[in-house]
């Protein structure tokens, strides 16, 4: 019978430093919240509180993400080749996008609205046009993708393609 033996460290465990580094990361993590908050309080949007509960999260991430790919105005991601048509663009100002977001996270999500990976799929008809699809026809509706959790993944104007 072979014993299985237990793999030596070489590296020496440091607490001291270990225990600073993760209160200044959590110190850091708090600022960033705070900072995250603050920013989303700026908006001129009815009930922006509700995108900072647990479910229906809106991060600062999410969003930059959002506005990237889905804003009309950034050039963050210009189209190039095949993508060119696949990004899916909001022409409204940036706080009815948010409030948009905040209208569809209060939907159920969609019948069979399993995206990939666990994710929701949320779907809000606004009841103007908001932007358009991929194929480039107006949508008045809006997809948000949430975790499983509740925090929003992304957004775009349109239904998901099936």
């Amino acid at each position: 019978m072979n014993a299985v033996t237990t793999p030596v460290q070489n590296t020496i465990f440091n607490e001291e430093e270990w225990l600073l580094l993760l209160f200044l990361l959590a110190d850091i993590q708090s600022w960033l919240q705070q900072l995250q908050e603050g920013l989303i309080y700026q908006l001129p949007v009815k009930h922006r509180k509700k995108l900072l509960r647990k479910s229906g999260y809106l991060s600062v991430k999410a969003l930059a993400h959002i506005l990237e790919r889905h804003y009309y105005k950034p050039p963050c991601h210009p189209p190039v080749g095949a993508q060119a048509s696949l990004a899916s663009k909001f022409t409204l100002p940036i706080p009815q996008i948010v409030a948009c977001i905040r209208d569809a996270c209060r939907q159920p999500a969609a019948p069979g609205g399993q995206a990939h990976a666990g994710n929701r799929c949320h779907v809000y008809d606004a009841g103007i046009t908001i932007g358009y699809n991929s194929r480039g026809l107006p949508v008045s509706s809006i997809t948000v993708i949430t975790d499983a959790a509740g925090t929003i993944v992304t957004a775009f104007p349109g239904a998901m393609p099936p």
